[in-house]
């Protein structure tokens, strides 16, 4: 079966409609996008050069609130993986209690081509040419290719045209820019209380073995707390190969290594192998934290954790997570495990409506409150329902969103 990322979302959302009863109506709308934008970015490069780019944004549903969050300047964009994750951010965020819809999208591009002035302008455009924007609208943040610095130059762009500040519109902005603490380690630190939490539940030592594919924001940020509280990171993969040491890896050393050389390669006392091998390596605690569908009917059948903790948007397709159910392999799903991104660029939005900006202790408490809380209502669904992880996950967060679509007289 394809691993089309949209086919894996909507049977996902299938599943779990079926499981629960969830009103067909409701189900139809989450079928497709509410919006779709799909426009050409024309620019000129620094050599004179005219070149024209593709760009993408879903608003997918707004039931909740407001659409939110997500832009991907990457090589393979394309349309399907944006309605994916379209529908992936509104279930993350009914997941969580937040009161917004789903908006994802971004430029098919690959930003290491780019001079940082050809960047720049390329962010600029992309908001000028967004025809829906705003702190009530849509709130566009970063995401993969995707950064701090970029969401400055979209926010300041669009406030030279609206011609006032507007902190609220953009989230994941730098502090500077009245931005959030905890911004940048949003979703690797809730992968880390996540895991915390399905560690106690499953019995799985509290030094277990662990291994991250992805060492961007999210794998980077998830493996640092795991080893400051104890677990031992034996495997790390980044978007050229992975490396394996069966006593653990130094992972601030590691840091310190991938800050020099740009890759992990090549860290002494670790062993080079294939990102395809990091993910059959045996340990307690696999954590795809990449791209989608690494975990498939291909591999599933090798994998050797006992838990995956999907800190990926749909790293393991339908057929995979029925391998590794009928293994006995638990899996808590993306939705859940990486939505602390998603928490704290509400707490974002809210800081800029109303000039209250948080220190980092007041931010990590109440993302840490707001991701167990979540997790401790997917797994009491779980229970209810005698399903799966993220059948739970989706449950919760359909009845929710059926409930809005029903009082607002949509259904």
């Amino acid at each position: 079966m394809s691993n089309n990322p949209f086919e894996t979302s909507q049977a996902a959302l299938h599943t779990a409609a079926r499981i629960a009863g969830i009103n067909p109506d409701a189900v139809r709308y989450l079928e497709q996008p509410k919006r779709i934008f799909q426009f050409t970015i024309p620019m000129k490069m620094d050599n004179g050069e005219l070149k024209f780019f593709e760009a993408y944004r879903v608003h997918y549903n707004d039931a909740l609130g407001q659409v939110k969050n997500g832009l991907r300047f990457v090589p393979d964009l394309d349309l399907d993986i944006v309605k994916a994750l379209g529908l992936w951010m509104t279930v993350k965020h009914a997941v969580a209690g937040i009161p917004a819809g789903g908006g994802k999208g971004g430029v098919k591009v690959d930003p290491k081509t780019l001079s940082e002035g050809e960047y720049e302008r390329l962010c600029r455009a992309y908001i000028r040419k967004l025809p829906m924007k705003g702190a009530w609208v849509d709130v566009p943040g970063a995401d993969i290719g995707t950064s701090g610095k970029t969401m400055a130059w979209m926010l300041d762009e669009l406030e030279e045209i609206k011609q006032y500040h507007q902190p609220a519109a953009i989230n994941d902005k730098p502090v500077a820019t009245n931005g959030t603490q905890l911004s940048m380690e949003a979703t690797g630190t809730g992968v880390f209380f996540v895991t915390r939490e399905a560690v106690k539940d499953l019995g799985i030592a509290p030094d277990a073995k662990i291994v991250v594919q992805g060492f961007g924001n999210v794998g980077r940020t998830a493996a640092l707390l795991y080893q400051e509280a104890g677990f031992k990171v034996v495997g790390v993969g980044d978007i050229k190969n992975a490396i394996y040491n069966e006593n653990g890896i130094d992972i601030p050393a590691l840091v310190e290594h991938v800050a020099k050389t740009g890759y992990v390669e090549g860290f002494p006392g670790t062993k080079s192998l294939s990102n395809a091998e990091l993910l059959e390596l045996p340990c307690d605690i696999l954590v795809p934290a990449a791209v989608q569908s690494v975990l498939n009917e291909g591999n599933a059948d090798k994998i050797q954790a006992k838990l995956v903790m999907e800190a990926a948007n749909g790293p393991t397709t339908p057929e995979a997570e029925e391998i590794l159910a009928k293994r006995g392999i638990a899996i808590v799903p993306d939705v859940l495990t990486n939505c602390g991104s998603a928490i704290v660029c509400s707490f974002e939005r809210t800081q800029g409506l109303t000039d209250d900006y948080w220190d980092v202790d007041k931010v990590r408490n109440k993302l840490e409150e707001r991701i167990v809380s979540a997790y401790r209502a997917t797994k009491a669904s779980a229970e209810k329902y005698d399903t799966s992880m993220r059948n739970g996950a989706w449950i919760n967060a359909l009845k929710k969103i059926a409930d809005s679509m029903t009082a607002r007289g949509w259904i």
